[in-house]
């Protein structure tokens, strides 16, 4: 039997290229899309998996140019949509009118129009089934969360809510050529684009009869931080999940036949003060945050739907450990 070809859009990103890695060990042809030339040495990474030099094409695709998509996606039988603009905390300008333009050029325009876009493509070539990967912003940004219930796939971010919340950003400033660093506060656009994408997304589906289902994951940086120490951190509550266990979902929403619609993907929810303690057990030469100002946002989200599917996931023990080794091989973190 001939190995299927699929495409992941967004290739050279995080999740993606662990996706991408896993297809490529499981036989499949893979397409991916990239930002800048296939050549780039921006995708070293991806040439260099086993299998990429035979089963691995890169295509220069921009998810507002639908001719671009279209030819990447062409012949593939399945398409894992996971490219998504996650925006800079640092912006170039502090005007008002010219934050609002960038976000919505930055952020929202290629992860709603963007995602339209690989949707239409994929119902034009025939696709038999999409994945689109989403984020547990889509879920947990609304007013009043219920905190005496576990959240499931019924849960969904309000979006005129996303829009009256807010968070920091960064801008550089120049005067006499001297550069300086400011703040601001805006509105979360990311959490307002990722739900509009993903309520789009499986409306396009059910309106079209295209298979579309989402997985939804959390994803954070918070772990190289902690142990870089600092005076004081939140105790806020951290949902962790192991990105080899991120594409084994978003494969497994793919090639069960029964798999529909929406899938959460988290494996362990801890405070971020048990978290160090957690971190401190296994490496205790770090230097960790000693003070921790406490915060009422606990959540508790459900993955029952995806484990009834066949999904297991790994020890909290492992993927930190294996975590802090590969920070450690990258050079984002010093030994002990």
């Amino acid at each position: 039997m001939a190995a299927k070809t699929v495409c992941v859009t967004g290739a050279g990103g995080f999740v993606a290229s662990w996706l991408v890695k896993l297809l490529l060990s499981k036989g499949y042809n893979v397409h991916g899309t990239v930002r800048e030339p296939a050549g780039s040495k921006k995708y070293e990474h991806l040439q260099k998996l086993e299998g990429a030099s035979e089963n691995l094409t890169l295509f220069k695709a921009d998810l507002l140019n639908y001719e671009s998509i279209l030819s990447a996606i062409a012949g593939c039988t399945a398409v894992f949509h996971v490219a998504s603009p996650v925006p800079s905390t640092i912006v170039p300008n502090p005007q008002a009118s010219l934050i609002i333009y960038f976000f919505n050029v930055e952020v929202i325009e290629p992860a709603v129009q963007g995602t339209t876009n690989v949707l239409q493509a994929c119902l034009e070539t025939k696709v038999q089934r999409v994945v689109y990967v989403s984020s547990v912003s889509a879920i947990s940004i609304r007013p009043n969360m219920p905190k005496d219930k576990v959240i499931d796939e019924s849960y969904w971010s309000d979006k005129d809510y996303c829009k009256k919340t807010q968070y920091t950003v960064l801008f550089w400033l120049s005067c006499k050529n001297v550069k300086f660093q400011s703040s601001r506060m805006v509105m979360n656009w990311y959490c307002y684009s990722k739900t509009e994408a993903e309520e789009q997304a499986l409306d396009f589906g059910k309106r079209t009869g295209l298979d579309v289902s989402t997985t939804v994951n959390a994803s954070s940086l918070v772990l190289p931080k902690l142990l870089k120490g600092g005076d004081s951190f939140e105790n806020k509550t951290r949902w962790i999940v192991d990105v080899r266990d991120v594409v084994d979902a978003i494969l497994l929403v793919y090639e069960k036949p029964e798999a529909e619609r929406r899938y959460i993907c988290t494996a362990h929810t801890i405070k971020t003060r048990d978290l160090v303690e957690k971190l401190r057990s296994i490496y205790p030469s770090y230097k960790y945050p000693s003070n921790f100002t406490e915060v009422d946002d606990y959540l508790r989200f459900s993955s029952d739907k995806l484990e009834r599917l066949g999904w297991k996931y790994r020890s909290l023990e492992e993927t930190l450990i294996d975590s802090v080794e590969s920070y450690r091989e990258a050079g984002l973190l010093q030994f002990e």
